[in-house]
């Protein structure tokens, strides 16, 4: 198996939204941020693809196209090698050309961090299954912001339990720490 490190809509205001002022969620987005930029250096250390996912918003929309807050985050150690998909959905294959990139690098292996976790994440990591891509899913490298009902706390913890051994055929979510992680080309 070929792997690559999927990088979702990890944007300078992705959370500039309801529920993203209590310090605890900036302080989470921080500490996956870090998480991820680890990952991001070991995947370069090994030859792993790098491929971000970027989002664009529509006009007004937090996440405009163009705009500062569509950036995606400077600390995560892009560079003009790593892959940029573009995205207009949660599903980051859907409209998309991450399929064909993957393809194209016979890519069958998906370790999956970013934002936000009950949507881009959650929605990308199920695809990813039911499109044939095994997955390893960062359990402390994806978060979101709070919402009415629920801490991110419990929002994330939510995803790890319930997307955890999720499968479509032979194709599998496994979730681990990003400490548990081996960031090999070859699963």
């Amino acid at each position: 198996m070929s792997k690559a490190l999927l990088i979702i809509d990890v944007q300078t205001d992705i959370l500039k939204v309801p529920g993203a002022v209590r310090p605890a969620v900036r302080e989470r987005f921080d500490q996956v941020r870090g998480r991820i930029a680890d990952l991001v250096r070991q995947a370069r250390e090994r030859d792993v693809p790098v491929v971000f996912v970027q989002h664009d918003g529509g006009q007004g929309h937090r996440l405009e196209t163009g705009t500062p807050g569509w950036e995606i985050c400077g600390d995560l150690g892009r560079t003009p090698d790593d892959i940029v998909v573009r995205k207009t959905a949660c599903d980051s294959f859907y409209g998309t050309d991450l399929q064909d990139v993957l393809s194209a690098r016979r890519i069958d292996h998906l370790v999956v961090t970013g934002l936000m976790t009950q949507y881009c994440f959650d929605t990308t990591c199920r695809r990813a299954v039911s499109l044939g891509y095994d997955v390893t899913l960062v359990a402390d490298a994806h978060t979101t912001a709070d919402t009415d009902k629920f801490t991110v706390e419990q929002i994330v913890e939510h995803h790890n339990a319930l997307l955890d051994g999720f499968d479509a055929g032979a194709a599998t979510i496994r979730v681990k720490p990003a400490s548990a992680v081996e960031m090999r080309p070859e699963a």
